[in-house]
């Protein structure tokens, strides 16, 4: 099978998915965009060295059976994609790809794999069907690096370094609310991480916090953690970081910025909702992309995701 890659143009996106090095007894034939790995200084050269065949952006989508795209493909795209190809990445069916699943996925008959890390599926004609080849949170990392590098990214667009008189509330304890915990341990001992069960008392004491950093996704059909109302009742100069950048469910009503514009103030609160932060560290964070991603999806034959849509 040939399998494309094809440079993400989300918004800021900096990380480059596969580097030569990894590039070893893979069963599919690789067609590389030209400048894939600009970002980190990685010529085209090298792609070829290790067996890549360089063409361009169209003609990736032309030859390859298989399309990955770190981030969800953009509009400008969608004329590019062939009916019945498979589309591999980030693809957030049931959040921000709800869109391109709609018009793009289900009318073309794409077969679609999430790259999800608790949940990587296998999407075809409105059913979906366990990745079992991918195991579950092999990116801990990269989410570790979300909470860690865009913590350090709010902080200072919102042109404060925190100390012991800044109180700090972290809530989860996943990889992104452990990132970010490590990068308020680094100037403040004034801090406090709240689970899931021990949210209540959160509750209770929310007002008196100064930073509230949210790791915690709940999902279109989930309770928001901290809603409208309760927004309405904390100190006015709040800063809430929302590094899950679970947009408008976790935090009641608030939305996507970028990591060119990252923090915007509503009713005397501030929010940062940044949805790739992992870019802001992509020279650390690509090398781990790279080794896991060739490991468990780039190296095997990409039919087996089609066998996983196949009654057996």
């Amino acid at each position: 099978m040939i399998l494309g890659f094809v440079k993400s143009d989300f918004p800021d996106e900096k990380r480059v998915a596969l580097l030569p090095e990894d590039i070893k007894n893979f069963e599919n034939k690789l067609y590389i965009e030209s400048g894939f790995g600009k970002q980190l200084d990685i010529p085209d050269s090298d792609y070829e060295k290790a067996g890549c065949q360089i063409v361009s952006r169209k003609e990736v989508y032309e030859h390859s059976e298989g399309i990955f795209s770190l981030k969800l493909i953009q509009p400008a795209d969608y004329d590019f994609i062939r009916p019945g190809q498979m589309i591999i990445g980030w693809i957030h069916p049931y959040g921000s790809g709800k869109s391109f699943m709609k018009t793009q996925a289900y009318p073309k008959n794409l077969i679609v794999v999430d790259l999800d890390s608790q949940s990587p599926q296998v999407f075809y004609k409105n059913k979906n069907f366990p990745a079992k080849n991918i195991p579950r949170d092999m990116l801990f990392r990269n989410s570790f690096f979300a909470g860690l590098s865009g913590t350090f990214h709010a902080f200072q667009n919102f042109g404060i370094i925190p100390d012991d008189t800044t109180h700090i509330a972290v809530l989860g304890s996943g990889n992104v609310s452990q990132g970010a915990f490590q990068a308020v341990s680094k100037f403040s001992s004034n801090l406090r991480m709240f689970y899931r069960r021990t949210l209540p008392l959160f509750k209770e004491t929310m007002a008196d916090y100064d930073v509230i950093i949210n790791g915690i996704e709940v999902g279109d059909n989930g309770e928001p953690i901290i809603s409208l109302i309760e927004q309405s009742k904390l100190k006015k100069g709040t800063f809430i970081i929302d590094i899950a950048a679970d947009a408008g469910n976790a935090i009641q009503g608030n939305h996507t910025m970028s990591i060119s514009h990252p923090i915007y103030q509503e009713h005397g609160v501030y929010h940062y909702v940044v949805p790739n932060t992992p870019s802001l560290a992509y020279r650390n964070v690509s090398k781990i992309l790279s080794k896991q991603f060739s490991q468990h999806v780039f190296k095997q034959d990409i039919t087996i995701f089609k066998e996983m849509i196949e009654p057996s």
